[in-house]
C-alpha cells in the first residue's frame, strides 16, 4: 500500500476509534466515519472494501493497542502472579474501552484469521504453560486456556452490560481467584498432599511432563509417537478436572 494510502487509512481508523469510544458501536457508520476523518465515503470502500472490512480493521486496531499493554507487562519468576496481572489488565482494558471490547470479543472477531486476537490467546497459553512446567496446573494447558479465557470474557461482557452505578466492583477479583482455584494447586510436583485443595498428583505430573516434552523437542520419539503421548498426557491431566466438575 502506498504511503499516502497508509496515512489515510491511519487517519480513518483513528477517527473511527474516537467515534467508537464516544458513541459506541452505533456511532460507526460510513457517513460518520468519513466526516470525522475528512474523506469521502468512496475512500472508505477503496481502503476497507465495505463496512465489515472497516469494522475488522478497527478491531485489529484495538488489538494492537491491547497487545502493546499486554506485552509491556514484565514477566516475573511467579507465573501465577503473572496470570493475575494479565487478568487484571484484560478486565481494565475492557472496562475502559467497552466499545472496542465488544467489537473485538463480543462479536467473536478474535477468532479466525485476526492475528492480534490469536496473539492474545497465545500469550495466555504461554503463561499457563509456565504454570504447568512448574507442576502447578490441575489440567491440560489447552483446557485451562479455554476456561480462563471464557471466564474472563464473561466477566467483562457482563460488567459492560451493567450500568456503572450497579456494578459489583469486587466481581473481577472474585472471579479471578475462583478461576485460579479451579486450575491451579498451591502445591508443586513432589509436594502434593491428599487434602481437598491439593491437585491430583497424576494430573499435575501429566501436565508438567507434557510441557517439558514440548519445550525439549526430544527426538527420541517419532512425530506420531510424540503426538500420541501428548494426547495421552492431556487426557490424564484433564481426567481429574472432569471428575471435579462432575462432583
Amino acid at each position: 500500500m502506498q504511503e499516502r494510502a497508509v496515512r489515510t487509512q491511519t487517519r480513518v481508523l483513528r477517527a473511527a476509534a474516537e467515534l467508537l469510544s464516544s458513541q459506541g458501536r452505533a456511532g460507526i457508520s460510513t457517513r460518520a466515519v468519513s466526516a470525522a476523518a475528512g474523506v469521502q465515503p468512496p475512500t472508505l470502500y477503496r481502503l476497507f472494501g465495505d463496512k465489515d472490512g472497516l469494522l475488522d480493521a478497527l478491531a485489529a486496531y484495538g488489538f494492537e493497542q491491547y497487545l502493546r499493554e499486554k506485552q509491556a507487562l514484565e514477566r516475573t519468576a511467579d507465573p501465577v502472579e503473572d496470570l493475575r496481572r494479565s487478568w487484571d489488565l484484560h478486565v481494565g482494558f475492557g472496562l475502559s474501552r467497552p466499545g472496542f471490547y465488544v467489537l473485538m470479543y463480543g462479536e467473536g472477531r478474535y477468532r479466525g484469521g485476526m492475528p492480534g486476537g490469536l496473539e492474545t490467546i497465545a500469550i495466555l497459553r504461554q503463561t499457563l504453560a509456565r504454570v504447568a512446567a512448574a507442576g502447578r496446573l490441575r489440567m491440560s494447558v489447552e483446557r485451562a486456556t479455554q476456561l480462563v479465557h471464557a471466564m474472563g470474557l464473561g466477566v467483562v461482557l457482563s460488567l459492560i452490560a451493567t450500568p456503572p452505578s450497579e456494578r459489583d466492583e469486587t466481581l473481577p477479583a472474585t472471579a479471578r481467584e475462583h478461576a485460579l482455584r479451579m486450575i491451579i494447586t498451591t502445591d508443586t510436583v513432589g509436594e502434593q498432599g491428599t487434602g481437598e485443595d491439593s491437585c491430583a498428583a497424576v494430573a499435575c505430573r501429566a501436565a508438567a511432563l507434557r510441557e517439558a516434552l514440548s519445550q525439549d523437542r526430544t527426538t527420541s520419539l517419532t512425530p506420531s509417537e510424540g503426538a500420541l503421548l501428548a494426547d495421552w498426557l492431556d487426557r490424564l491431566a484433564d481426567a481429574n478436572s472432569a471428575a471435579r466438575s462432575a462432583s
